[in-house]
Parts: C-alpha cells; structure tokens; sequence
C-alpha cells in the first residue's frame, strides 16, 4: 500500500493578495506538456532534493527522459535504497537559478541494477561515489516517475524577470513574468 503524498499540490498556487489576479500566470500542464515543462527544469537545474519516508538529500541529476521520468545513481546499500524498496513514493524538489526553475514533484520510485542502464547513465565524476568506476557492484540506479507537481518560472528567462522586478518595484506595482501551474505528466 502506498502512503499518501506527502505534500500534495493544492491551493498553494492561489494569489496570496485577494486583488492579484493570476490568468496571466497560470498554466496548468498535464501529458507531454507536463512532461516537457519538468525536462525543461531538470536539465536546467542539474541538482534536486530526493525526499523519501525516512530522509531528505540532495541528488544529482544523470538524465530526464522525454516522458518526464529523472533517473540518479546511488549505492544499492544506501539508506535511501532502502527507504524506497520499504516505500516507493517520493518527492523531488528542483530549483533552476537563483530567480527561477522552482518544481516540486511527488511520483513513484523504482530501483535497478540494469547494468546497460548504469552504463548510459555513467559520467566520469560518479567515480567520488564509485572508487571502482562503472563496473562498481554497489551501484544502483533509481528511476523516479512523477504524477503530479507544481512548477514556478518566468516566461522570458532572468534578465526579463529582473528587468521587470525592477520596475515594478519603481513603479511600486507588480510587474511579473512568472509562470506557475500544476504539473500532471
């Protein structure tokens, strides 16, 4: 049986002031969009926080496929292994820059030791976590398939955001270039 989310999307995407509209800012995505709106922000981001039922670390990103699923290395005696073979549902939480890129997903973990999987996910840097390289036998790779998110990021990129941030903040009035929504890959 798995454990609700842990923290599932939910009026968090409303207008903290009761006279700010969000139309302008809110897009929800569902299927490929979702799916290609959390590839945008991971290969941005590079870097997440994993949460598990019994921890939270950060994780480097190897790869994001086109249907949205983040795959990491990690050494099949971790605890974090263990705390996914013991239950599953995970969440991840991503930020892009300093300004933008924010997601936090929640999805189902998978475990394995496909050796042609480690081999396609391999870099040289993963040789700090595994002295004895790809051939380690303690390395592992953990898949996360995402269900629902929720991302924030602006639709121009930083400089536009910022641009806009300052004068909004001159004129004493929002000028946002945000983008937020649900995520339901």
């Amino acid at each position: 049986m798995n454990a609700p989310l842990m923290n599932p999307p939910s009026q968090d995407l409303t207008p903290t002031h009761a006279d700010r509209e969000l139309d302008d800012l809110r897009r929800d995505l569902a299927g490929a969009g979702a799916a290609e709106k959390i590839k945008e922000i991971v290969d941005k981001a590079d870097t997440c926080f994993l949460v598990t039922h019994g921890g939270v670390r950060p994780m480097g990103v190897r790869a994001c496929d086109e249907d949205g699923t983040i795959w990491f290395l990690s050494d099949k005696h971790s605890h974090k292994n263990a705390q996914i073979a013991a239950n599953p549902q995970v969440e991840l939480y991503f930020q892009a820059s300093e300004h933008s890129g924010f997601m936090h997903l929640s999805g189902q973990a998978q475990l394995s030791e496909d050796r042609a999987l480690i081999d396609k996910l391999w870099t040289p840097l993963a040789r700090t976590w595994f002295p004895q390289g790809k051939e380690d036998p303690c390395i592992s790779v953990i898949g996360v398939k995402p269900t629902v998110g929720q991302y924030w990021d602006n639709k121009h990129g930083d400089a536009v955001a910022g641009v806009k941030m300052l004068i909004g903040a001159a004129l004493g009035k929002p000028l946002t270039d945000g983008e937020l929504g649900e995520l339901r890959p």
